[in-house]
C-alpha cells in the first residue's frame, strides 16, 4: 500500500511536468469526450422523440386487437370483450392508463374535397393521458364525451379539405355486413401534431357515436394499455395477457411496430460504436503524449531501476499516470456535456429541416436526452481503451536496461 501511494505521487508529479503538452491534451480528451456524451444525447432525444411520438399515435404500450384486425383493420375485426367485460377486467389494474376504442378506415367528404382517414371513436376521459396531443390546446374543443356528436380533427387535414370549425362534414365507413355506414358530423375543433402528416391522418369522434353509427352496439376494435416506461412494458404485457383469452391478440408497441423497435435497438448500438470511434482518435494523442513523457525520462527511468525500483513499478507508474490523464480528461468531458446539453433541453428549434425530419417521423422540435447510463459508457469505454493504449509505452519504459538508459544520450 506504502509503494502504491508512492507511485501515485510521482506519477501525479510527472504529469505536471510539462504544464504546456497536459493542458492540451486534456482539452483534446474533454473535447472528445464532450463530443461523444453530447452527440449520443441529440441522438437518443430524436429516437426517444420518434418512439414517444409513434407510441402516442399508435398510441400505447401494449394494444390487444381481434387476431386478424392487423391484417384487415375493419369492424368486422372487433374485439369479442365487451365494453363491459373489458371495463370489469381492467378498471382496477395497475396501468397508467388504458381505453378503448374503435379505430377502422374511413373517409372524410367536406364541400370540396375527400381525403381517406383512421376514423377514432373514442372515449375522452379514457384517452387524455394517451393522446399524442394536449385536450386543451385544440382550436374550439376537443370531444366532451363519449356520446358527443361533433367531430375533431387535424389542422392540415382542414386545410387539405379547405374547411374550417363549425363546418359540416360526411363520414364514411363500412359496418359488419359490408354495407356503407355514413354520417354528417359538424367540425367542433382541429389538433396539432408534432409532425403534420399525422394531422392528416386521424379524425376523432365519441365512440359511443362511432359504435352507434358502424352498427356494433358496444364493441369495439382496440384496446389501448401504457405502462411506466416504454423500455420496460413486460409487466403490462403479461397483466394484460393473464386476463384475456386467445380470441384477441396481446402486442407489445415494438411488435405492431417493428421499425421503431429495431431503430431502438440500433441506437443502443450506435452509442458504443460512437464512442470507440472518437476514443480510437484520441488514442493517438494519448499515446504520443506517454511515449514522449517516457522518451524525455529514459535516464531518470533508468535511474531508479538502477536504485531497485522492479519494472512492474515503472509499469504501474506510467499506467497510472494515463489514468490520472483520462479521468482528468473525463471530468472536463461530462462537465462540458451537462453545461451544453441542460441548457437545450426545452426542445432545439430545427423547422428548417422539418420536412426531412418528417421523413423520418421526428418532429420539428429536438429535445436532447442527457442519460447518466450513456455518460457512465462513455467514461468506461475511455478508461478500460486508455489503459489498452497506454500498456505499450508502459511496457517499453519497464524494459529499459539500467546502464543502458543512463548513458542514453
Amino acid at each position: 500500500m506504502h509503494l502504491f501511494g508512492i507511485l501515485l505521487r510521482l506519477a501525479w508529479r510527472n504529469l505536471w511536468r510539462n504544464h504546456r503538452r497536459t493542458i492540451i491534451m486534456l482539452g483534446a480528451i474533454g473535447v472528445g469526450v464532450w463530443a461523444m456524451i453530447f452527440m449520443t444525447a441529440l441522438t437518443r432525444g430524436m429516437v426517444d422523440q420518434m418512439i414517444t411520438d409513434s407510441i402516442g399515435v399508435l398510441p400505447g404500450h401494449v394494444q390487444m386487437h381481434h387476431p386478424d384486425y392487423r391484417d384487415d383493420p375493419s369492424i368486422s375485426n372487433r374485439v369479442s370483450i365487451s365494453d363491459a367485460a373489458l371495463n370489469e377486467k381492467f378498471d382496477d389494474a395497475d396501468f397508467e392508463a388504458w381505453a378503448s376504442r374503435v379505430r377502422v378506415p374511413a373517409v372524410i367528404t367536406s364541400e370540396r374535397e375527400s381525403r381517406g382517414v383512421t376514423l377514432l371513436g373514442v372515449d375522452p376521459a379514457a384517452e387524455r393521458d394517451i393522446s399524442f396531443f394536449d385536450y386543451d390546446e385544440v382550436e374550439g374543443r376537443f370531444l366532451e364525451s363519449a356520446s358527443d356528436q361533433g367531430i375533431v380533427i387535424g389542422k392540415r387535414l382542414a386545410e387539405t379539405l379547405e374547411t374550417e370549425i363549425g363546418k359540416r362534414i360526411v363520414l364514411m365507413s363500412q359496418d359488419p355486413e359490408n354495407d356503407i355506414a355514413d354520417r354528417g358530423f359538424r367540425i367542433v375543433g382541429l389538433y396539432s401534431a408534432n409532425t403534420k402528416a399525422i394531422e392528416q391522418a386521424y379524425a376523432y369522434i365519441g365512440k359511443t357515436t362511432a359504435q352507434k353509427m358502424l352498427r356494433v352496439d358496444d364493441a369495439t376494435t382496440e384496446v389501448v394499455f401504457l405502462g411506466e416506461d416504454y423500455r420496460n412494458v413486460e409487466p403490462v404485457y403479461e397483466a394484460v395477457t393473464s386476463a384475456v383469452d386467445d380470441t384477441v391478440l396481446v402486442q407489445r408497441w415494438f411488435d405492431i411496430d417493428t421499425y421503431l423497435g429495431t431503430m431502438l435497438g440500433v441506437m443502443d448500438g450506435f452509442v458504443l460504436v460512437w464512442v470507440v470511434v472518437i476514443f480510437l482518435a484520441l488514442s493517438f494523442g494519448l499515446v504520443n503524449t506517454l511515449v514522449m513523457a517516457v522518451f524525455e525520462r529514459v535516464r531518470e527511468i533508468g535511474l531508479m531501476l538502477a536504485l531497485g525500483m522492479k519494472p512492474a513499478s515503472i509499469l504501474g507508474q506510467i499506467l497510472i499516470e494515463s489514468m490520472f490523464l483520462l479521468a482528468l480528461g473525463l471530468a472536463v468531458g461530462n462537465f462540458l456535456a451537462w453545461a451544453t446539453i441542460v441548457p437545450l433541453q426545452d426542445g432545439i428549434d430545427i423547422s428548417v429541416v422539418a420536412e426531412g425530419m418528417e421523413m423520418w417521423g421526428a418532429s420539428s422540435m429536438l429535445y436532447p436526452k442527457l442519460y447518466a447510463s450513456d455518460m457512465i459508457l462513455a467514461s468506461g469505454v475511455v478508461l478500460l481503451l486508455g489503459f489498452l493504449a497506454s500498456l505499450s509505452p508502459a511496457w517499453r519504459a519497464s524494459r529499459y536496461e539500467p546502464v543502458e538508459a543512463i548513458t542514453k544520450v
